[in-house]
């Protein structure tokens, strides 16, 4: 770059784009990167406090902002996205359809630690919709060297930081345990619960039955269900360690292969999960039944995208696992289940 007097600047290049903020009316660029300055733009240049200015000066060993933000795009687009055009030197990256939002949080930090340059996402772990913001790019520098933006691209590996993992509805089942529930005694309430939040991704209930605490009973539902096209089943109850409390066992007793019985979150403490043939298999504890948010709402995404539940996942979850349940309550929109 080369710094000149405006007053002088007439048939130079701008080699960045010039905000003009104008309160309560306009914030944005009135002169964009490229825009060769004429006789009547200096007035409108000094009015926004430009006495002297940047024009472009080729150096084949610096990229201007705009084109490393691309390159820091590039670092984090992956399929499912739209990246929007460069303004002033900042890209953003849109949701294309609704899915589950994901970053190597990683890689992210390394790239964001190399300095001069920064991508900030949006919390990743939690659904987004279609048009909704993803993540912001940009250089600090006007200009910054190939070199820095090529370590960016080094480590940040051949893989994008960033993917979206698009919803698939499913089918599944519920299996309502406890005595209680079994002989009439209490109503049901655990199952509308299910059925509601599962409701908002799409998928269908196909099988439910309700059992007494009989494991082998709970197990063989199970299995009848997987067997019957479920592709996801619930357990909702039983998940104390109280000794008559058996869905753990019955979950065991069909063979899959169990993730994690227990998870930092509050509420949501003695969540299980599990795999049989690669079809997830819960059992849910009784907060689902009564509480606002718990695990099952930070699970869930994950269930409905077939993205797999993992122990580092759960563990991860304990730094923004305790809900503080607010008066009213905003989530996604707090700290619940972010800490990450």
């Amino acid at each position: 770059m080369k710094l000149m007097k405006t007053t002088e600047a007439v048939g130079q290049v701008l080699c960045h784009d010039i905000t003009q903020i104008i309160k309560d009316e306009k914030k944005g660029p009135v002169f964009r990167k490229g825009h060769v300055i004429r006789e009547e733009d200096i007035p409108v240049l000094l009015s926004v406090g430009k006495d002297t200015i940047y024009i472009w000066e080729n150096n084949e060993n610096m990229l201007h902002e705009n084109d490393a933000a691309d390159v820091l795009r590039e670092i984090c687009q992956n399929e499912h996205m739209r990246a929007t055009e460069p303004k002033e030197g900042k890209i953003e990256l849109i949701a294309e359809e609704d899915g589950l939002f994901l970053a190597d949080l990683d890689k992210l930090r390394a790239v964001n630690a190399l300095g001069e340059m920064m991508i900030a996402t949006r919390s990743v772990g939690f659904m987004v919709k279609k048009g909704d913001k993803l993540c912001g790019t940009r250089v600090v520098p006007l200009v910054i060297e190939k070199e820095k933006m090529e370590r960016a691209k080094a480590v940040a590996g051949e893989k994008p930081i960033l993917s979206l993992a698009p919803v698939k509805p499913k089918k599944y089942g519920i299996v309502t345990t406890g005595n209680e529930v079994f002989y009439g005694r209490i109503e049901d309430t655990f199952t509308p619960v299910i059925v509601n939040k599962l409701s908002e991704y799409g998928c269908e209930m196909i099988a439910h039955v309700t059992l007494n605490d009989d494991h082998e009973k709970i197990t063989n539902a199970i299995n009848q269900m997987l067997a019957d096209g479920c592709e996801m089943v619930f357990c909702s109850g039983g998940m104390s360690v109280d000794p008559d409390d058996k869905t753990p066992l019955a979950i065991k007793n069909t063979g899959a292969d169990i993730v994690s019985y227990g998870a930092p979150v509050l509420p949501g403490a003695m969540f299980l999960v599990s795999y049989k043939n690669g079809k997830p298999v819960c059992g849910l504890p009784g907060c689902v039944m009564y509480a606002k948010r718990t695990i099952f709402d930070l699970v869930l995404p994950y269930l409905v995208t077939d993205t797999p539940v993992t122990r580092d996942y759960l563990a991860g979850l304990g730094n923004g696992g305790l809900c503080l349940n607010c008066p009213v309550c905003h989530f996604p929109n707090c700290g619940f289940g972010k800490g990450r």
